[in-house]
């Protein structure tokens, strides 16, 4: 099953077993997901549902992976059982929890999970059709899981691969942040020395869709020619690097390593050398 769904293919297929998930962000989101969302889509929120945020990002970064007992808990809250078809939108494009929501329930055993390409902006324009207020659903019953089932690298393990050679790391943020120009969130500017950038944006198309696997596929074999075929992906916070990782798993790539800390973790990091290209 494809990672990616079209608004149109989404308005066809079989509602049994079906549901959505409205993984929107920003300001008043909860507010925004009663006033209009997808018909039967249910709310799931980045900051509480998924990640799990700690006292200091310098140990897990600003959105840690909650633990799986209590995103069991999330799924079984929303519904969510063994065999489900989960379609996830988000309102950017698929660059903030979408992504990040598809990652962490394919790590749970969940096979048919996807992202619709667009947002709710393209569902709006196929002309899907939505909902207000408050959905009704039954609690589920999840098996026990004893842990993400889909690679990850920590801060230790990332340092160690670039030291050896052995690992591609990917920056997906901003080329003006991962080069130093400035940095809006986190507390200094610049990246992981030896870290490579391709900003997330790189895998949409004028329209803000994604590009088709066959010319994903092709950039990305330009761009990691010659360099180590171990990829290790990471972002801010460990979110929008979940993008990327269903970009390439979209093109027919392997599932790289999230590196979920990601530069929120290791721009706190005593000790930590940070590059610039300034």
């Amino acid at each position: 099953m494809s990672p990616i769904i079209s608004p149109s293919d989404l308005k066809n297929i079989p509602t049994e077993n079906l549901i959505l998930l409205d993984a929107r962000t920003g300001k008043d989101v909860k507010q925004n997901y009663l006033e209009k969302h997808l018909k039967g889509a249910r709310f799931i929120d980045l900051d509480k549902d998924l990640a799990e945020i700690g006292e200091d990002a310098a140990f897990g970064g600003r959105h840690p992976l909650p633990s799986v007992e209590k995103f069991v808990e999330t799924l079984s809250n929303l519904g969510i059982s063994e065999g489900a078809h989960i379609v996830v939108y988000d309102d950017k494009n698929a660059s903030n929890a979408a992504a990040r929501a598809w990652w962490m329930l394919r790590s749970f055993g969940f096979e048919k999970v996807q992202v619709l390409d667009g947002g709710m902006q393209a569902a709006e324009k196929a002309g899907l059709e939505f909902s207000s207020g408050e959905e009704t659903f039954d609690k589920a019953y999840l098996l026990k899981k004893d842990d993400w089932s889909l690679p990850l690298s920590s801060l230790e393990v990332v340092e160690i691969e670039l030291k050896n050679g052995s690992s591609t790391v990917i920056d997906v943020r901003d080329a003006y942040r991962y080069k130093g120009e400035s940095e809006p969130i986190d507390l200094a500017a610049g990246h992981i020395p030896g870290a490579i950038n391709i900003p997330f944006s790189e895998n949409l198309d004028e329209n803000g869709n994604f590009l088709s696997h066959e010319i994903l596929k092709e950039k990305y074999k330009q761009l990691l020619e010659n360099k180590p075929e171990h990829l290790i992906i990471h972002c801010g916070s460990g979110v929008t690097a979940c993008h990327t990782i269903l970009a390439l798993d979209y093109a027919g790539f392997p599932i790289p390593d999230l590196y979920v800390g990601s530069w929120s973790e290791w721009s706190r990091r005593e000790g930590k050398e940070i590059a610039t290209d300034i």
